[in-house]
């Protein structure tokens, strides 16, 4: 089989020969010899040698691609395309998919088949390919979706056809460099214990290149062990989507009259978003023509994240030609929701981070629960624990327990998975910071179609209630308290800056500050070690949730900073919140802890 890329030079095919090096970044090598195995030997194919080749002279650049293979950790693989260990190509694909495929045959579950998903990004389809073809060698069906898919429908897929597992290609909202491999489970999330470390271990037992089988697509379609999915999984995951709606009567109401504009950033977002609202009844959908068709160059923005404002220009600029009540943007993968809504008063767009579009979103679906049905005694409201303090007093205001999950949302997923096999507690949102939500229990990921679905769903509510999505964020604020949150990421990339990053984590771990911009730290929370240690008595307990590499300082005035690496990017990120007694105040709060931060990594 040869794998055709006619629209990215950076991997070409690869060659039917066997003859595999024994060991490929194995410790008895260092990167040159890795480097010189890549371009002597047979297996290798001919424009991967030539790419290599071509940085024959950069030593830097050989050292980068070489120095380490790729890792497979907790979220899978993550990084930028092209030849090498250290990439993300058609070989480090078909090694990790190995390793998961010994995994579910050492679990005896091959039966079950695997559903696999991807995106818009380069090598997408033959990433997804490679993995299929690695899985049916392997005798595990593969269930590949024909065109790209969200993220949310992949999570849906695995149980709605009772897969042991999916896989996602894509890189969410990095850069166009970059694509990624998402392992989830049979419950529909991405892999948590035991199942994490389980693949992550037998992806590292991949040594010898001789053991990565694969086989002719012709082949492992007759056998059985190639199949195609599409439209009917459509069709259920949308159906699944529209029993989230609480309020028809709204859109009824007034559906026909608001006017959304929406851009799916080139990714994959576009149908189902424009199919869903269209089938609820929202009739004045306006999509950015620049940004609506898939393209892995994402032309229009350098970054395509939703957090980013160069994200939404043209959106913005579309929305005050057609004087739009909101403003969204899915990242590539639809998984994430960016939101702008208008203030009637002022006539501006206004951004709402994931903590405001998240609580804004929460409060609605919980209040409306109540109000239509009530509210189940074990009810729970979930983040992670870089999520803003909004959400503990949104649980309070309506007697819901808050449950409190380490970032990611597959530990959500886990909760709710948790739920169901004991039968002890309902879910009723979960979302954290970085944009991402679930209304509902179809998908373990976040689902930003089922979250633009709720958000103009809730705009009509409010709308009928005489109130804009605005109105409704500042009316939360007055019931429940004037909560801020921020966060700076700090990116370092190379081996470098892999070793800033963890001379910050060492340095704030083993001497955290005892003040931070004017606030006593009143606890300590150390997730590597599962220890919170009280700052005036030196009491210590456990955090109560699996280990990682996170540190969390409580302060007076319920003030907080957390401080973690990027799982999916060469970053450091800094998360901070405050409260204030109005938004103005919250505001001045939260520019002082920005300022504290970034004096902070200055001095490091």
């Amino acid at each position: 089989m040869t794998i055709c890329v006619s629209t990215y030079k950076i991997i070409g095919g690869f060659a039917k020969s066997r003859h595999m090096p024994s060991l490929i970044g194995g410790k008895d090598m260092d990167y040159k010899d890795i480097y010189k195995e890549w371009l002597s030997n047979p297996y290798f194919d001919e424009d991967t040698k030539k790419e290599l080749q071509d940085i024959a002279d950069n030593e830097n650049e050989k050292k980068e691609r070489f120095y380490m293979d790729l890792e497979f950790g907790t979220a899978g693989l993550r990084g930028i395309i092209g030849a090498g260990t250290n990439r993300m190509n058609i070989y480090t694909v078909r090694k990790a998919t190995q390793g998961l495929a010994n995994y579910i045959n050492k679990a005896g579950k091959a039966s079950q088949g695997v559903a696999i998903a991807f995106d818009s990004r380069h090598m997408s389809p033959e990433f997804a390919d490679e993995a299929a073809l690695c899985l049916a060698a392997n005798g595990i069906k593969a269930y590949v979706f024909e065109s790209l898919r969200p993220t949310p429908e992949l999570s849906f897929a695995v149980r709605e056809l009772g897969c042991v597992a999916g896989i996602n290609v894509t890189a969410s909202h990095n850069p166009p460099e970059y694509n990624g491999y998402k392992v989830y489970w049979e419950d529909g999330a991405q892999i948590t214990p035991p199942h994490d470390t389980g693949i992550m271990d037998e992806v590292k037992a991949v040594t010898d290149w001789n053991t990565v089988k694969t086989m002719d697509k012709a082949e492992a379609v007759e056998k059985g062990l190639y199949e195609n999915i599409g439209a009917a999984i459509d069709d259920k995951y949308i159906e699944e989507l529209k029993k989230q709606v609480i309020h028809w009567d709204s859109i009824k109401e007034v559906g026909k009259d608001l006017k959304i504009v929406y851009t799916p950033l080139h990714g994959t977002g576009n149908i189902p978003a424009r199919r869903v609202l269209k089938e609820i009844g929202f009739e004045n959908v306006y999509v950015v023509p620049e940004q609506e068709l898939p393209d892995g160059d994402f032309p229009t923005v350098s970054y395509p994240n939703p957090e980013a404002a160069e994200a939404f220009e043209l959106a913005l600029k579309l929305a005050k030609e057609k004087d739009a009540d909101l403003v969204l943007a899915t990242d590539p993968d639809a998984d994430r929701l960016g939101v702008y809504v208008k203030d009637t008063k002022s006539g501006e767009y206004i951004t709402l981070t994931g903590n405001m579009s998240g609580c804004l979103l929460a409060d609605y679906e919980i209040s409306q629960r109540k109000a239509t049905k009530g509210l189940p005694e074990d009810g729970k409201l979930i983040k992670t624990i870089v999520t803003s303090n909004l959400a503990d007093a949104i649980a309070k205001d309506y007697g819901v327990d808050l449950i409190e999950v380490l970032t990611g949302f597959k530990y959500i997923g886990q909760q709710i998975l948790n739920f169901e096999t004991t039968g002890k507690g309902t879910y009723l949102f979960g979302f954290e910071e970085s944009y991402g939500c679930l209304i509902g229990t179809h998908a373990r990921d976040k689902d930003a179609i089922v979250a633009t679905m709720a958000l103009c769903e809730a705009a009509a509510y409010y709308k009928t209630k005489s109130m804009t999505l605005w109105d409704a964020m500042l009316a939360l604020y007055e019931r429940v308290g004037y909560y801020k949150d921020g966060v700076q990421s700090v990116t370092m990339k190379g081996i470098e800056g892999l070793a800033k990053i963890q001379e910050i984590m060492t340095t704030l771990r083993d001497n955290p500050p005892k003040e931070f911009c004017g606030h006593k730290v009143t606890s300590f929370r150390d997730y590597q070690k599962d220890i919170i240690t009280d700052i005036a008595t030196g009491e210590t307990k456990p955090t109560g949730l699996p280990k990682s590499n996170v540190l969390y300082f409580d302060m007076t005035d319920d003030v907080w900073m957390c401080v973690r690496p990027s799982g999916t990017e060469p970053k450091v990120k800094f998360y901070y919140g405050v409260v204030g007694t109005s938004l103005e105040d919250a505001d001045a709060k939260s520019e002082a802890m920005a300022k504290a931060v970034s004096e902070m990594v200055a001095a490091m």
